[in-house]
């Protein structure tokens, strides 16, 4: 299969740009011809605020050069990660009027939230679902801060659901979890061209031992992950000593709690074969976050080490962690559940191995490059179905202006 993977990163490097970058290698491994387009969010120093509008909601410039790709190394499909904002939905247009398949992964919230996280003052927000205008995001400036900045984004929403695009340009969306599946039918995606496939870890780094006796957190070290819970659980002198990895804007008050408390010692960022190390003798992963996440690696990595974890009860965690077998549930944002979750798993070691049994067991049965590479394929198939089994859409009709040709 002739496959162009299409991605814009962001300034700061996040986990969709490790996808762009995976699912590639995924592909070139499984034998298919690959293309790949990217656009850098660092190349956009000194666009004014007029041009980066126009280009977040229609960036015909760029679209012409996808469809040039599509047309020139014979593309069968285009699968995009991230569009925003350079790329735009105009690129849909593009490579299906070239001939492609449009298969739109979905690694965060943006098409049901300006911000993209359904979170607002470090609470969760649905206050722009299923709203066909999304004037609270605008309202609160949920988009960096800025009422301007954030009605740049939801004008792309607005224009592009009532254009179609969203239903008609893409033959098949990606979401990772089966609750991130029902947040986008529910923002009004079609139900039968949504399907889950999770993200995947490879090379598998292998179980460890779980032998050093401590818990785990592995992140960004900021409100919404739950940090202020962490450090307040441990403040109760639980016993159980507790590293840190990561970095963010909270890093002071980890490093003050760490100089404070005996038990807990911040690390700061490490390479990723020394996290590999440092999950992999843990006894348990602790995933407070207050906000629904997507499918975040750290959780995979985790179930690949064979580590348990202890995780909010809140979004998609529910379905990931099983709670009992591959960890433990916690109400969110309290610190005292978290606590006496911590306290409870180390008070009975036969039954952390288990759980260090069953969370490798997980990893193999769902999150291996091969079983990814297998559902990827069967959506491709399905992508292709969708664009060819029917007449295409009639662009002109919907009255968008493309680049000629």
């Amino acid at each position: 299969m002739n496959v162009l993977v299409a991605h814009n990163f962001y300034q700061v490097r996040g986990g969709e740009d490790q996808i762009f970058e995976d699912v590639a290698t995924l592909l070139d491994a499984g034998g298919h011809r690959v293309s790949r387009f990217a656009v850098h969010n660092d190349d956009l120093a000194g666009t004014g605020k007029l041009a980066m509008a126009k280009m977040t909601v229609w960036n015909g410039s760029l679209a012409k050069r996808i469809r040039e790709i599509v047309r020139r190394d014979k593309i069968e499909l285009v699968h995009f990660i991230n569009t925003f904002p350079q790329i735009s939905p105009a690129a849909y247009y593009a490579a299906r009027r070239a001939g492609a398949a449009v298969v739109q992964e979905v690694q965060n919230f943006r098409l049901s939230c300006p911000a993209a996280l359904f979170l607002r003052d470090g609470k969760v927000c649905e206050d722009c679902l299923g709203k066909a205008i999304p004037w609270p995001a605008v309202r609160h400036g949920c988009y960096r801060g800025s009422r301007s900045a954030t009605a740049v984004v939801s004008s792309m929403l607005v224009t592009h659901r009532l254009l179609g695009t969203y239903r008609k340009s893409v033959d098949a969306y990606i979401a990772t979890t089966a609750f991130g599946k029902a947040k986008l039918v529910e923002a009004g995606l079609p139900d039968a061209k949504t399907f889950i496939k999770p993200n995947f870890v490879s090379p598998d780094p292998g179980p460890g031992a779980g032998n050093g006796g401590y818990a785990l957190f592995v992140g960004r070290l900021s409100k919404e992950k739950g940090i202020d819970v962490l450090l307040r659980a441990w403040e109760q002198n639980i016993g159980v000593p507790l590293k840190i990895l990561g970095d963010g804007p909270m890093a002071d008050q980890v490093k003050a709690a760490a100089a404070r408390l005996p038990n807990v010692e911040w690390l700061g960022r490490k390479p990723v074969d020394e996290v590999m190390q440092i999950m992999g003798d843990a006894s348990c992963l602790i995933f407070p976050s207050v906000w629904y996440e997507g499918l975040p690696k750290t959780i995979i990595e985790s179930l690949a080490k064979g580590t348990p974890i202890i995780a909010s009860k809140i979004g998609a965690m529910i379905e990931l962690i099983d709670h009992a077998k591959t960890g433990l549930h916690v109400t969110p944002g309290d610190s005292d559940s978290l606590a006496q979750a911590v306290l409870s798993l180390f008070a009975y070691p036969d039954t952390m191995r288990a759980m260090r049994v069953a969370a490798r067991e997980a990893f193999l049965d769902r999150y291996t490059a091969d079983e990814n590479n297998r559902q990827l394929i069967r959506i491709y198939e399905q992508a292709l179905a969708i664009r060819h089994g029917r007449a295409a859409f009639d662009d002109d009709a919907a009255g968008v202006s493309l680049p000629p040709g």
